[in-house]
C-alpha cells in the first residue's frame, strides 16, 4: 500500500488538541476524521470499534495531560489507487464487523479478557492473518502470520500452538519470560513493557481468554 507516517496526536493544535471526546471515538471507532473523510486502517478501528465510548472519553483525558508538540504531521507516502481515500468506503463495508469473536458464553473473567484482547490490545492485528482486502481473517483468527516488518512470522496463539498454561501466559505478559527460560524479542518487548502496567487480573483475563480460543 505503501508508507503510512504516524501523525501528531499530541494535545496540540498541530495534534489533536482541539478534538472533542466525540471527535476521537469517530476516529477510533468509526474511522472517520475531524473532516468527514475516511481514515486509513494503519488506525486499527476495525479493533478499536469495540471500545466503550467511557473508554475513549478517559482516553482523550489522558491524552490531554501529555506534553504537547507544534511538530506538524507528515503526509503518506502512497501510490495510486490507495490516495484516494473514497475507495475506503468500500473497504470498511467489507471489514468492519463490530461482533465478537470469541463467545464468552457470559464469564466474567472471559469478558473481560475478549475485550482487552479484541477491543484495547489489538491483539489480531499482528496475530491473525489477512484476507486479499487486507482485513483480519476472522476464519483463522490468532493462528499467526506474516510480521508486517517483512522479517519472519507472528505465532499463532491457539491451544494447538501454544501450550503453554494460563499461569505461564499472565507471567509472560507481566515479565515477558516464557516458560523455557526464554524472553519476549522484537515488538513484544514493547508490548509487554504496557501490559505489565495491567492488573493481575486483567493478565489472568487476557489468559483465560488465550486458552479459551478454538
Amino acid at each position: 500500500f505503501g508508507t503510512f507516517v504516524a501523525p501528531n496526536i499530541s494535545p496540540s493544535d498541530q495534534g489533536i488538541g482541539g478534538w472533542s471526546s466525540g471527535d476521537l471515538a469517530n476516529a477510533l471507532i468509526a474511522g472517520v476524521g475531524t473532516g468527514g473523510q475516511h481514515l486509513y486502517p494503519a488506525l486499527p478501528y476495525t479493533t478499536y470499534q469495540r471500545m466503550s465510548l467511557q473508554d475513549v472519553a478517559d482516553l482523550k483525558a489522558f491524552m490531554d495531560t501529555l506534553p504537547a508538540s507544534d511538530a506538524a504531521s507528515l503526509p503518506h507516502e502512497l501510490g495510486f489507487p490507495f490516495t484516494i481515500r473514497r475507495g475506503l468506503g468500500l473497504w470498511k463495508r467489507l471489514n468492519m464487523s463490530p461482533g465478537w469473536v470469541l463467545d464468552a458464553g457470559g464469564d466474567a473473567e472471559l469478558e473481560r479478557g475478549r475485550y482487552l484482547v479484541e477491543a484495547l490490545g489489538h491483539c489480531a492485528e499482528c496475530h491473525t492473518p489477512r484476507d486479499l482486502t487486507g482485513g483480519l481473517d476472522r476464519s483463522r483468527w490468532m493462528q499467526g502470520a506474516p510480521n508486517p516488518s517483512g522479517k519472519g512470522t507472528i505465532p499463532a496463539l491457539t491451544p494447538d500452538k501454544l501450550k503453554w498454561s494460563a499461569a505461564d501466559i499472565a507471567y509472560y505478559l507481566e515479565t515477558g519470560f516464557t516458560p523455557d527460560y526464554d524472553s519476549a524479542g522484537g515488538e513484544m518487548v514493547a508490548v509487554i513493557a504496557n501490559l505489565a502496567h495491567l492488573s493481575k487480573a486483567d493478565r489472568e483475563a487476557i489468559a483465560a481468554y488465550v486458552k479459551a480460543l478454538p
